[in-house]
């Protein structure tokens, strides 16, 4: 009983080992370089950004998610 306990929690170890290689693979790909002569290469909203305001910028998208589904959930009171 004990030997089917284990080699089920190997085959659960094995299935995540290959999603998170899969996933860690899948984040590796990196997006094409934009070509030089492209006339958007030049425009400011393809600056580089940095990791930190990157960062800043998900939490301000995920705060406003946030704000806006808890406006939709607001119930009027029945008094």
């Amino acid at each position: 009983m004990r030997a089917l306990g284990l080699v089920g929690l190997v085959l659960a170890l094995a299935i995540v080992g290959l999603v998170v290689k899969k996933q860690m693979t899948a984040m590796a790909v990196v997006p094409a370089a934009p070509v030089a002569g492209d006339a958007s290469a030049s425009a400011p909203a393809s600056a580089p950004v940095s990791q930190r305001e990157q960062a800043r910028q998900v939490q301000q998208q995920v705060k406003d998610a946030l704000d806006a589904a808890a406006k939709t959930r607001q119930m009027p009171d029945d008094n």
